[in-house]
């Protein structure tokens, strides 16, 4: 079988939209409907991207992705200026689950905000959630925060952890 990555066009934002819906859905993941539906069209107005995984013709995986200054506050003064970027959703077929789809799809979304001159870049998941901590782990994410977000975080500590992953520029 032949797995391909490509970055998401319009026909594919009907099957993007369903795999958030179907399979993202679990204790740890805050996923509403609107919120969810508005990515989706950030995605097709260019203000979002989203790296997919296919296998077969089929979406197996996929990564989405947008330039923020949501996260500032983790940069120095001087890099606070620039957007960085933020992983809004990982997301792999619950069939396809360890075959480090997730981690492959992160590496990739990684290289396209670098090709754009983004070299770090933020995601966060529920504290407790393991299978998304070894995703990050293995795509070059790490820890710098634990706070209390229990209104996104209803289950478990209701704690959210923000990750980074710091790229460097060619050459360097």
């Amino acid at each position: 079988m032949t797995l391909e990555f490509v970055e998401a066009q319009a026909p594919h934002l009907p099957d993007l939209l369903a795999l958030i819906l179907t399979q993202g859905p679990n204790e740890w993941n805050w996923l509403p409907l609107d919120g969810v539906q508005a990515h989706v069209d950030d995605i097709a107005h260019g203000r979002a991207r989203a790296v997919l995984a296919v296998e077969q013709g089929q979406l197996v995986g996929a990564v989405t992705f947008c330039l923020t200054h949501d996260f500032s506050r983790y940069q120095s003064p001087a890099a606070a200026q620039r957007e960085h970027g933020y992983v809004c959703e990982a997301v792999v077929r619950v069939d396809q689950a360890g075959r480090g789809l997730g981690s492959q799809l992160l590496k990739q979304a990684l290289a396209l905000m670098a090709q754009q001159g983004v070299y770090t870049v933020y995601i966060d998941r529920h504290e407790e959630n393991a299978a998304s901590a070894g995703m990050m782990r293995k795509a070059g994410f790490v820890e710098i925060d634990t706070f209390a977000e229990p209104a996104r975080r209803p289950s478990g500590s209701g704690r959210t952890t923000v990750c980074r992953a710091q790229t460097s520029p060619p050459g360097r």
